[in-house]
């Protein structure tokens, strides 16, 4: 029904149908959590798995997996966009390591898709999973690519719809919605980027500015453009976090698909931020609508509730 089931349907299936290659999944600590979770679930069943190193801007390191994807790697399962920093990843240079040895390279592009030109012919991938409500499609919908000589197996077993890879009545309206904001996407993408990344350098130059100690995580020449994570030291991102909400201004401390965790950012600490430096983390995500009078408005806010809480906690 979207990138969880995607992903879960790309991982665990993929490495079920090619286990004649092997038993070794190579991954990274800054994937979505349903990634995580598919290869928790392949390492309990006896699948050996390996994360590759990241660096401190948040991109995988490209020499680390080459190093991991050793004989007998059945499976490379890299995000394309990370979800809570925006970081891009070298996902042509992973690609090229994984054709030459004949390894299996699946690809979370939910983060990547409506926000950045993609064209799944041209990326050196097996299988990439995209989720429409991050393109203003439908919520609940999804796709999975899979290039043509790949296989899996299905999980979900019945009537054998969608080429017997899912069975059960597809979703009509859904498909059609998503297959609609695609579109929209497509022809909007290069515009939209540019005035979205815009407007979030905008952002964050204001709060740099007027926000002591304020610090951007994440390699900012690789990211897509909407999407920015930010460090305040001193004051408590939950407390940031609830005090913006009231005045209007709706933001995250981490993942949306897994708030309300209370655990540090696994995504942030791979990167070698500390516990509270973490904890001080907020993410800000524009959408296609933001004006320059919201994010300036946006940025006085943060100023001023940074300002009370750190004053309240000296």
């Amino acid at each position: 029904s979207g990138g969880t089931e995607g992903n879960n349907l790309a991982i665990i299936g993929a490495v079920y149908a090619n286990m004649g290659r092997g038993r070794r999944i190579i991954t990274s600590p800054i994937e979505h959590p349903s990634v995580q979770a598919a290869c928790r679930r392949m390492k309990a069943e006896g699948f050996e798995v390996f994360e590759a190193e990241v660096d401190s801007g948040g991109r995988v390191i490209v020499e680390s997996v080459a190093e991991l994807a050793k004989e007998g790697t059945v499976l490379v399962t890299i995000l394309a966009a990370n979800n809570e920093t925006g970081v891009v990843q070298p996902i042509p240079e992973i690609g090229k390591i994984t054709r030459e040895r004949g390894i299996i390279f699946h690809t979370d592009a939910v983060q990547w898709a409506g926000k950045l030109p993609m064209n799944l012919h041209q990326w050196p991938v097996d299988l990439a999973t995209i989720s429409g409500h991050k393109f203003y499609g439908p919520k609940g919908i999804g796709a999975m690519y899979m290039r043509k000589g790949v296989r899996v197996i299905s999980r979900n077993l019945g009537g054998g719809q969608e080429r017997g890879l899912r069975s059960g009545t597809e979703n009509m309206p859904g498909i059609a919605g998503m297959g609609e904001a695609a579109k929209i996407a497509a022809a909007e993408i290069s515009s939209w980027a540019e005035r979205i990344s815009r407007l979030r350098d905008r952002f964050e130059g204001l709060i740099i500015e007027s926000v002591p100690e304020a610090k951007i995580n994440g390699d900012r020449a690789h990211r897509v453009p909407n999407t920015t994570n930010i460090s305040f030291a001193g004051a408590e991102g939950e407390a940031i976090l609830i005090s913006l909400d009231l005045k209007g201004v709706a933001i995250s401390t981490g993942s949306a698909c897994s708030a309300g965790s209370g655990e540090p950012s696994h995504v942030l600490s791979a990167m070698g931020l500390t516990t509270r430096q973490c904890e001080t983390a907020i993410r800000f995500s524009l959408g296609k609508d933001n004006t320059e009078a919201e994010i300036e408005r946006a940025a006085g806010l943060v100023t001023e509730v940074v300002g009370k809480i750190r004053a309240i906690s000296r």
